[in-house]
């Protein structure tokens, strides 16, 4: 299994989209970029038959040291999800 980095899928995109390598590095970048800062305002960005980005609220909760065995607060957190459309499971699956 290989990694695809941002540089490959820009590279991809700019030869399957016939874009210069330049512009299609700018849309992979501004595209990662325009999903950060749509979540972080608390926005969702919903891809059809990709996928769905979010965040998410995690309460404060206990938690246990697993060194020690002694417990902790764990405080709450806004953490980023991502939901697969059906469609790009499927495309995974086979």
């Amino acid at each position: 299994m290989a990694t695809v980095s941002k540089a490959d899928l820009a590279q991809r995109l700019a030869e399957e989209a016939g874009l210069s390598s330049g512009d299609a590095k700018t849309a992979v970048e501004k595209t990662f970029e325009l999903i950060v800062t749509s979540v972080a305002a608390g926005d969702e960005v919903n891809l059809p038959g990709f996928g769905k980005f979010s965040s998410t609220e995690r309460a404060a909760r206990q938690g246990r040291n697993p060194q020690t065995g002694e417990t902790i607060q764990i405080a709450a957190s806004t953490s980023p999800k991502f939901s697969a459309a059906s469609a790009f499971k499927n495309a995974v699956k086979g």
